[in-house]
């Protein structure tokens, strides 16, 4: 196998810096210097700290640590520099350290064995797991105690009285115990989403520093869309894990005790609630098998219409000018066609788990009570209403069951698909990047007999036997047919295939600091070219490969910035230029010429116009397409002069900060009432089906009323048989199956009718759009909406959103029950009910707000990935990969943390809603018992 032994251009330089600059120098390198001075000043101004990091004990438990920023919020309207950073444990750069070095020891310990991205997860965050854990017990135990307790007030309200005050120690007993059940709860939550955050982030800027080390045939099968994707949604799944994770075992337990806690109140019968529960897990067991596969096929539809997206944004340009849109517009929404279908059978499999599992207390409701009276088992208020509440309990893990295996399978597609990332094939350029002094350096570059290729194990390889020594300073020309071989030589040189770039800055409005479009979308080639030349001039290296950097620029400029830059600037640099323009070569120390992928001849231009027929080709073959000029004519030293004093004169006329090209992403402030959803419902035929599936949960929740009813009237009563009142009450049961499948199923359309027309008006918008749009809009924040944005909207929005409303109907239907039975409870219901509301307008200030700073950021983490995996190859180039990847960090941070505090002023309000419904339940069980006990002795 042939060696390379080559000091590459970029990386050697970089290695080698000059380190004595002259003094006229500081006018080129000043600007550097100030955006270096700017990005500092700019770090210690946003040096403040999230007062999680330094809250105390009691704080932290009742999460008061966070009430400076919800009175802010309610104050004013929350900016980006309002939140806080996350506390040092927390941030991406420590997260990432841990789980690269839990990977690395796993590689020491066992270097012939498969690394495993879950093992190194769990080992970073396992005491993590284990605390939030903890509190997933305790919650487990204190829900558990809420049948005993109404066990408890129905004997004390029949008479059954053990001390003086007891009824008043059981109220305030009760209240405890769901205080201590809201506290768990709110930590278990809370510690799950923090720990998922942090795996997040360890994968996200995992993800970040893998793809500037790919290889040209990794990125082939890995595209830009596809990394998005990976961190966008894959990496979020993965993050939402460690909730769900608790979710499996605490379920599992909470059923357990609740078994235990039926057959303490039915006896034998408890046989008819395991034999439903076994059933339910047996009609889930088919679908759940091919629940994985269909995950898998989805994300995959996906993937390929991200991928022909973002091939689309990128190149709109050339789809305008051709009058291709309509075309391509067709092809993205084919492969959306392939992505609904798949996207259809998941939802459709989502409403049968949700008809399923949460059908399943009711058949366990009557089966108990059928077997219950086939047994002969008494059916008397206590044991009834023990079991009713113990299914109550139920109902809850039951219907999270479906969420628990759909969160478990997203993850574990999600792993899989990040973990095939993150070992796909990197670049094995390690020989080029050499430390050496410039004494050191005998030959700029050296290669001996390399043989060079694309792809790895090609019997054709692109170069062949390629022999070259460079010396310091020396300029070489690289000229050839097309598709010689000349670019790939200098990818070689860099130990891969890049293509670097430069521009004048002078000719721009402000200078180095005009802001351009990605790939430079809204200049000219010749402007891409001329500041591309100039970032390389920026960089003072010692050796430069130039690409052909003179082609799309016009002949006298050409000529100027040839001798001014190459002879000029470059005149003590080492310089390989590839060009098809042959008026340049005589001015260069050697030429190479360079065809069918070898070598075939280096030597000066006059040598080879004597010695060697092709070239004398070429060049006659340029000069009669070119006409007679000639590198001889040249732009005076006047003129010049004229033209630099021109560019400086007008640089900076007429602009202002505002004019800029890329502007802040805009986000929606204050309150906008139900105008987004009203709009998400006028899709199709949104509001009929939100209509319909609302209007079945209301004839539900009256079912559920007046089932309980049924149930509580007559089994004291003698007056009817014990087998018409299970029948009744079974027959409600059904009816309430039926209203749960036409709600599921109502449910899943309006989602998947809303989600396939805002597709197409999206895509409709998109195709539409001006170039102007494109020139100021980075293809990341477009990537957000249409990867993440799309997900949440095809996923989840339509079931949550109903779920919501579904879940205020309910609390309604409570206070109106608790009102009817008991009116005194309205004493305490109604005040609670304006504290609830005043809670709620003080959180969706401050909520609201973090939500949509965490959307812009997450679109600026997408843009910025985006534009560092199109540049990954010139990044490498001018070996700033630390750079960039230190600005991925941060962003993954901002992002982190306007999450972490959104999540946690979610559990702020919810922990404060749970003990004020504490309040009512204890005082509703209090005012029962004590007016039936008074009922009774009356």
């Amino acid at each position: 196998m042939n060696v390379l032994d080559a000091l590459s251009g970029s990386n050697s330089g970089s290695k080698c810096k000059k380190i004595d600059l002259d003094e006229q120098n500081d006018a080129l390198y000043s600007p550097l210097r100030r955006e270096e001075i700017d990005a500092n000043e700019d770090d210690d101004d946003g040096d403040h700290v999230t007062p999680f990091d330094k809250a105390g004990l009691l704080r932290k438990i009742t999460f008061w640590w966070l009430d400076p920023l919800m009175k802010k919020g309610k104050d004013k309207v929350l900016e980006d520099i309002d939140v806080p950073q996350l506390r040092l444990a927390d941030r991406a750069t420590t997260c990432y350290s841990l789980f690269i070095e839990e990977l690395n020891d796993w590689n020491q310990k066992r270097p012939s064995a498969h690394p495993s991205i879950l093992r190194a997860l769990i080992s970073c965050h396992w005491k993590s797991i284990l605390f939030s854990g903890f509190f997933a017990l305790i919650k487990v135990i204190s829900i558990s105690a809420g049948p005993l307790f109404l066990k408890a007030f129905i004997s004390a309200a029949e008479g059954e009285i053990i001390f003086k005050y007891e009824i008043y120690s059981l109220a305030i007993s009760l209240f405890l115990v769901k205080c201590v059940e809201s506290l768990a709860g709110r930590h278990w939550f809370f510690q799950s989403r923090l720990t998922g955050l942090k795996i997040r982030s360890s994968l996200c800027a995992a993800i970040s520093s893998k793809q500037l080390r790919l290889s040209n045939a990794a990125k082939m099968m890995h595209t830009s869309g596809d990394i998005v994707n990976y961190v966008t949604v894959d990496a979020y799944r993965i993050g939402e894990f460690p909730f769900w994770f608790h979710q499996i075992w605490s379920t599992s337990l909470q059923l357990c005790i609740a078994v235990v806690v039926v057959y303490y109140s039915v006896g034998l019968a408890t046989i008819a609630t395991l034999i439903v529960m076994i059933l339910t897990v047996l009609g889930n067991s088919p679908l759940a098998k091919l629940q994985h596969k269909y995950q898998e096929t989805f994300m995959t539809a996906q993937n390929k219409r991200l991928k022909a997206i973002t091939e689309v944004l990128v190149n709109m340009k050339v789809l305008k000018l051709y009058a291709w849109d309509s075309y391509f517009k067709n092809v993205i929404e084919k492969l959306r066609s392939e992505e609904y279908g798949w996207l259809k059978v998941l939802q459709l499999q989502k409403g049968y788990y949700m008809v399923l599992f949460w059908s399943s207390p009711i058949l366990i409701g009557a089966a108990t009570l059928l077997t219950c009276y086939f047994l002969g088992i008494p059916l008397n208020p206590s044991n009834v209403f023990t079991f009713l509440a113990t299914l109550r309990i139920l109902q809850e893990p039951i219907r999270l069951l479906p969420d628990v295996f759909g969160a478990f399978i997203e993850a574990k597609v999600s792993l899989d698909r990040i973990a095939n990332f993150l070992e796909a094939p990197e670049l094995q350029n390690s020989d080029m990047q050499q430390v050496c002094s410039r004494a050191e350096l005998e030959h700029s570059i050296f290669i001996k007999s390399a043989d060079l290729s694309w792809e790895a194990d090609l019997l054709n390889p692109t170069l062949r036997n390629i022999n070259l020594e460079v010396k310091p300073a020396e300029k070489f020309a690289i000229c050839g047919e097309v598709g010689a071989g000349k670019s790939t030589l200098l990818a070689a040189i860099l130990g891969e295939l890049p293509r670097l770039q430069g521009m004048d800055l002078k000719m721009l409005p402000f200078g180095d600091l005009t802001q351009i479009g990605e790939r430079g979308v809204n200049l000219s080639g010749g402007q891409k070219q001329r500041i591309q030349l100039a970032r390389a001039l920026y960089q003072d290296r010692d050796i430069y490969l130039l690409d052909d950097p003179f082609s799309a620029l016009d002949a006298k400029t050409a000529k100027f910035l040839f001798t001014e830059y190459v002879m000029g600037a470059l005149s003590k640099k080492t310089v390989l230029l590839v060009t098809h323009q042959v008026d340049f070569l005589p001015a260069f120390d050697s030429i190479l010429l360079i065809s069918g992928g070898e070598i075939i001849q280096a030597a000066t231009y006059d040598h080879l116009l004597v010695t060697s027929q092709e070239f004398q080709d070429l060049v006659n073959a340029h000069k009669e397409t070119m006409g007679p000029e000639t590198f001889g004519e040249h732009v005076s030293s006047k003129e010049d002069e004229n033209e630099v004093k021109k560019v400086e004169d007008e640089g900076h006329n007429n602009t202002s900060p505002a004019d800029q090209l890329i502007k802040k992403e805009e986000r929606e402030t204050g309150d906008t009432g139900l105008k987004p959803y009203i709009d998400y419902l006028s899709h199709k035929k949104g509001f009929l089906y939100f209509t319909l599936s609302t209007f079945a949960y209301l004839i539900f929740l009256v079912a559920q009323i007046l089932q309980s009813l049924w149930i509580a009237t007559y089994i004291p009563s003698t007056s009817i048989s014990r087998l018409k009142l299970v029948i009744v009450y079974s027959g409600i049961g059904i009816g309430m199956m039926f209203l749960l499948l036409t709600r599921s199923f109502l449910v899943v359309y309006l989602g998947l009718e809303a989600s396939e027309s805002i597709f197409y008006k999206l895509m409709s918008s998109l195709f539409r759009a001006p170039m102007a749009f494109y020139d100021s809009t980075p293809v990341g924040r477009i990537l957000s909406r249409v990867s993440s944005d799309l997900s949440i909207i095809d996923l989840d929005l339509s079931i949550k959103s109903t779920i919501a409303v579904g879940t205020t109907m309910a609390v309604i239907s409570t206070f109106v029950v608790l009102g009817a039975l008991t009116w005194q409870v309205l004493l305490v219901i109604v005040p609670m009910i304006y504290l609830i509301i005043v809670l709620q307008n003080y959180y969706f200030a401050t909520a609201k707000e973090l939500m949509r700073i965490n959307g812009t950021r997450s679109s600026l983490l997408a843009s910025h990935l985006a534009e560092t995996v199109a540049g990954a190859m010139t990044i490498r180039a001018f070996q700033n990969e630390e750079r960039f990847f230190a600005k991925n960090l941060d962003l993954i941070d901002a992002y982190a943390s306007s999450f972490f505090h959104s999540f946690t002023a979610r559990e702020w309000l919810i922990q404060r809603l749970e003990t004020l419904s504490a309040i009512v339940l204890a005082t509703s069980a209090l005012c029962t018992t004590l007016l039936h006990k008074g009922h009774k002795g009356a």
